[in-house]
């Protein structure tokens, strides 16, 4: 006899499993616990099979048998209904939007807009801080918890500005997910108020002016790379950011001109940037032309030639050299600054050369002149007061009024 709700209702749970049949192999399985569950018993290539409907009352009598008839009219085409309710399930699966996924698509759709060395950076962090956690859990169900973990395991190695980009970044990609309406909310936002403190740090420190001479015979004493003895004297000679010369190709630099362009894209203010060389500056770049001038980039990774060198490597050597904590790549800018300000060079010369936009926006925005002239004058003197420094001559003679 067919099943009645009545029947299913009042069906009690016994010591064993039991099951209430209705019709077409359509029957109501009461478990031990009291539960009771729609099973579809059928054959399919000529073994026994059993599939599962639902849970009553969730799913009612005329709901499992329309279950029933459905999985029956896949039985009459020559399907199993069981590999097929697995096939929809993979499918429903493979169209949840991972993590990974939403940072994926935020990135692509920023990357354009980024200098590369800021896209470079971006993309490591997430490969290797943010994928591997949670990568692979469904972006909708991210939570604030999820995203503390995460970021404390970065706190804990010390790497307290990999955790400040790391959170800027998550809360980006939430909004981004917001915006195309695939995440219910943002669970990125306020992570900064329960950031771990870092230690106060002395910003891009350097040496003084009269310590090149020593740090310069030590670059020459230190056991490193050829290639990254002579990023660090680019450095100092051009006063160019450090993920500016990491990722410079050959194709901007006219030696014959003695001028290095570095086009918006790949600089951080997005206006392009004309660097005067020093004869200092064209002979090492004469000599490392010789070594990877076979390659797109000036100073190509060592284990992989189409990526630039690792931004850490400048700074470990200098770490190495007995420098840590007193001059890293980035503080060659400041020294620069500070030395070229003492001699009285015209302030605009030294922000231009430096790539710095006026703070004052309204002049900012109508001085446009790139005083290149001036500036290869300036810079050309600053590289011989180096030579004349390590020389042991006195530079009083070259300072300016």
């Amino acid at each position: 006899m067919a099943l009645t709700d009545t029947a299913i209702r009042t069906a009690k749970p016994r010591e064993k499993l039991y099951r209430l049949a209705d019709a077409q192999g359509l029957c109501l399985e009461i478990t031990t616990a009291g539960g009771k569950l729609w099973r579809l018993r059928y054959r399919f290539d000529a073994k026994a099979k059993m599939l599962g409907l639902g849970q009553y009352p969730a799913v009612t009598l005329a709901q499992a048998r329309e279950r029933r008839d459905a999985a029956r009219k896949l039985l009459a085409q020559g399907i199993d209904p069981s590999a097929y309710k697995q096939q929809e399930k993979a499918a429903a699966a493979a169209q949840v939007l991972t993590m990974e996924a939403l940072a994926r698509e935020w990135f692509a759709y920023n990357q354009p807009r980024w200098a590369s060395a800021t896209a470079n950076k971006a993309q490591q962090y997430l490969e290797s801080d943010i994928y591997p956690v949670i990568g692979a859990r469904p972006a909708a169900e991210v939570t604030r918890p999820e995203l503390v973990d995460l970021v404390r395991r970065i706190e804990k190695r010390q790497a307290f500005n990999v955790a400040r980009k790391v959170r800027q970044w998550l809360s980006q990609i939430f909004r981004f997910g917001l915006a195309k309406g695939v995440v219910p909310a943002n669970p990125a936002t306020d992570l900064d108020v329960v950031a771990a403190h870092a230690p106060r740090t002395r910003h891009h420190p350097h040496v003084s002016e009269a310590e090149l001479p020593e740090l310069l015979e030590k670059l020459e004493a230190a056991k490193c790379d050829v290639t990254t003895r002579y990023a660090i004297r680019l450095l100092l000679l051009t006063a160019v950011r450090p993920g500016e010369l990491r990722n410079a190709p050959w194709d901007e630099f006219d030696l014959e001109a003695a001028t290095w362009t570095i086009p918006a894209a790949r600089m951080k203010a997005r206006r392009p940037h004309i660097v005067p060389l020093p004869r200092q500056a064209v002979a090492i770049l004469r000599t490392l032309h010789e070594i990877t001038g076979s390659y797109p980039l000036i100073f190509p990774g060592r284990n992989d030639r189409s990526r630039p060198m690792s931004e850490n490597t400048v700074n470990k050597v200098l770490s190495v050299m007995g420098y840590e904590d007193r001059q890293t790549g980035h503080g060659f800018r400041h020294l620069l600054s500070t030395s070229l300000n003492s001699r009285g060079y015209n302030r605009d010369w030294i922000e231009r050369q430096l790539a710095h936009g006026d703070q004052d926006s309204i002049r900012d925005t109508y001085n446009h002149a790139s005083y290149l002239e001036q500036r290869r004058g300036m810079m050309q003197a600053w590289a011989d007061s180096i030579d004349a420094l390590c020389a042991g001559a006195n530079v009083v003679s070259i300072r300016r009024a």
